[in-house]
């Protein structure tokens, strides 16, 4: 199975979707039913949030107020749990990453959902590609892949690699570098991507795999260099740095979908409707320029398209988890 990439998930994003065609779909009357709430897993001011409050603050302006609404907690779970027990009249969505149905089903032993059917996928609505980067604990020398593999084997102890969290999809991207260049790198996970970076630019830990969001922001201080990137290809954002592949590493790819779900047994009709905000909202510069400031890309996709995508998903991270050994009884 392929990743996720942007042609089978892209959407024409070239068709105006105006006011007229909003009435069409009743949307003015589903906003009247009650006050339509985005639920998110992850702390405020994190890029999940930033992303569902400007959704929220673009349908506003059409639909009346949205609410953007933290359910923090097990990472990301929670949130998941709380739309599968939401009633399914379209009121009630959830903006996530892809993870909580691609690569949770295979980490967790006691998932409180069922990723294919406590669920409807809508639509995606943005990008994140990954980068496995390095700090001023590794030499200035060292600016590829197979060069940190080469310095990592020289040391004496094994060298560790952090994670936004244990069992995210950056945690088993930097367990396949690890086991593709037999190099015995020692995860370590963090709650979130801004302590493992501090680490990472502090030099107490030598090299971490976060999204290029997240890395962004500290390029210019020369403390972090990203060596390869998870996408097929290379990132707009680091566009001189070579993609895994680029390097000799196909099978290394990762790149997370964070997308719009609804309860189970949402009524079809609704389930479009919010496809189509979806596919208007990525079209809107305020939200593209929100995406690219958090180095994500704008995406949108039917329901059916985004389904398939994740099942796909699921079954091509199921081999990746098992080989690295890790799972949780959480």
């Amino acid at each position: 199975m392929q990743p996720i990439n942007r042609r089978q998930l892209g959407w024409h994003l070239g068709r105006a979707l105006g006011a007229a065609a909003l009435a069409s779909t009743g949307l003015g009357a589903w906003a009247q039913a009650g006050t339509p709430r985005i639920l998110v897993g992850f702390p405020a001011g994190g890029s999940v949030d930033a992303t569902a409050r400007r959704l929220a603050e673009t349908w506003r302006a059409r639909l009346g107020t949205v609410v953007v609404e933290q359910k923090v907690g097990a990472g990301g779970r929670i949130a998941v749990t709380t739309l599968k027990d939401a009633a399914p009249d379209g009121l009630t969505l959830l903006l996530s990453p892809s993870s909580m149905f691609t690569i949770y089903p295979h980490v967790f032993k006691r998932l409180q959902y069922k990723p294919a059917t406590d669920a409807i996928a809508v639509s995606p609505v943005a990008l994140s590609t990954c980068g496995f980067m390095v700090g001023p604990k590794v030499p200035e020398s060292v600016r590829t892949l197979r060069q940190f593999a080469d310095w990592a084997k020289a040391q004496a102890e094994p060298q560790g690699y952090a994670s936004p969290a244990a069992g995210a999809m950056p945690h088993f991207l930097g367990n396949q570098f690890a086991r593709a260049v037999g190099v015995p790198l020692t995860h370590v996970p963090y709650r979130g991507a801004a302590p493992g970076l501090q680490d990472l630019m502090g030099g107490q830990i030598a090299s971490g795999c976060f999204s290029v969001g997240d890395c962004l922001p500290h390029l210019a201080s020369g403390r972090v260099r990203v060596l390869g990137v998870t996408d097929a290809r290379r990132s707009r954002f680091l566009p001189d740095v070579p993609t895994f592949e680029e390097q000799g590493f196909a099978g290394i790819q990762g790149v997370e979908s964070y997308g719009l779900f609804l309860p189970a047994r949402t009524p079809a009709a609704q389930v479009e409707r919010l496809a189509e905000l979806a596919r208007a909202a990525v079209k809107d510069p305020a939200v593209i320029e929100t995406l690219s400031k958090l180095g994500f890309e704008p995406i949108a996709s039917t329901p059916e398209e985004y389904t398939r995508q994740l099942a796909q998903e699921r079954d091509r991270w199921a081999p990746v988890v098992a080989a690295s050994g890790f799972s949780s009884d959480d």
